[in-house]
């Protein structure tokens, strides 16, 4: 870890779901300060009420910048003062939820641009909050990306926890529109993407594992002849860029290997092939990372859960996991750029 404590923009998300809630509940552990300055980008009205509904011993503190210290006992709030969310109400779709979602997200990208936090870590927001608001058919990646100047097709998703990091060709598509788009192009601009963040996660140069599509790998064309017409060409043409890869691996062992510690992160060809691995080695620690951004951003892996929103029932343990992977990538950036001549 840098001896400098990165800056981590914890956006509020949707004000009258969890997103709140979480955390407070998160920032009320005080290792969170051992490892970053945490920065609630908000509104001041619905923080403090989550502080009051989870019964945390934490004071709100209003602030301009980025904090040169953190104290655990504070949460440091850059206060939008964008909705009165007493007044709009909890756990309903309205644009002023989306809205207020979408400039908190905006202001979190525009400080992450400018270098003056080392990452974003995102609470929940509502997608039909946001399309009231304006925003249609889109959510915090696409927006991510827009503000970055990315194209969309050029981010993608990583699903990480302590145990398994998995990045897929294909996610919400038909078992058989999945199939066709397992080409070398796309297996090669994914596992490019998944080599750039897993380095930023594990602090050196990652072990990739490219998975097979059919059973066993196809076992030598027996069951299918994608591995060697698709996937292996992809392989080749990674570890002529220089990355260590291995594959294509049976995808009955893969996922195994890789949460024993044999490979660094895991590409799947499709949703389910890698979403149920990662879901079962650790449901509540899985959080999301967005790959192709110029800057770091993970995000809780659940919803704005609005049937149990104001009650404080909501866990924090998605967002703490969150919050500790951001800290852990923003230092090894740092690291690596001051390291660099």
């Amino acid at each position: 870890m840098s001896s400098i404590k990165p800056v981590l923009a914890i956006t509020m998300g949707d004000p009258g779901g969890i997103g709140p809630e979480i955390i407070a509940k998160a920032l009320a552990h005080a290792d969170v300060y051992e490892q970053s300055r945490p920065l609630v980008i908000g509104e001041r009205r619905a923080m403090e009420a989550a502080v009051r509904i989870t019964r945390v011993p934490l004071e709100v503190r209003p602030v301009d910048a980025a904090p040169d210290e953190a104290h655990a006992g504070t949460i440091d709030l850059l206060d939008l003062a964008n909705i009165d969310i007493e007044r709009v109400g909890r756990a309903r779709i309205s644009a002023e939820v989306g809205r207020a979602a979408y400039d908190y997200l905006e202001r979190a990208a525009d400080m992450a641009l400018r270098n003056e936090v080392g990452a974003i870590v995102t609470a929940p927001l509502n997608k039909e909050a946001l399309s009231e608001a304006g925003w249609v058919g889109v959510g915090h990646t696409e927006l991510l990306a827009r503000f970055a100047g990315v194209p969309d097709k050029s981010v993608a998703m990583m699903l990480a926890s302590n145990r398994l990091r998995v990045v897929h060709v294909s996610t919400h598509v038909s078992l058989r529109r999945a199939i066709e788009l397992v080409t070398p192009e796309r297996i090669v601009t994914t596992a490019r993407l998944a080599g750039e963040t897993a380095r930023d996660i594990v602090g050196h140069s990652p072990h990739l594992a490219v998975a097979g599509l059919n059973p066993h790998a196809g076992e030598h064309g027996l069951f299918g002849s994608e591995e060697s017409e698709f996937i292996e060409p992809a392989i080749d043409e990674l570890r002529a860029e220089g990355w260590q890869v291995s594959g294509p691996v049976s995808p009955d062992t893969v996922f195994l290997r890789a949460a024993s510690g044999d490979y660094d992160a895991v590409i799947a060809m499709y949703h389910d092939q890698g979403h149920i691995p990662s879901k079962f080695a650790g449901f509540d620690d899985t959080v999301n990372v967005t790959l192709g951004l110029p800057i770091v951003r993970t995000s809780v892996d659940h919803g704005t859960a609005y049937d149990i929103a104001g009650t404080g029932k909501a866990n924090e343990a998605n967002m703490l996991a969150a919050i500790s992977l951001a800290a852990q990538m923003a230092a090894n950036r740092e690291r690596r750029a001051s390291a660099m001549p």
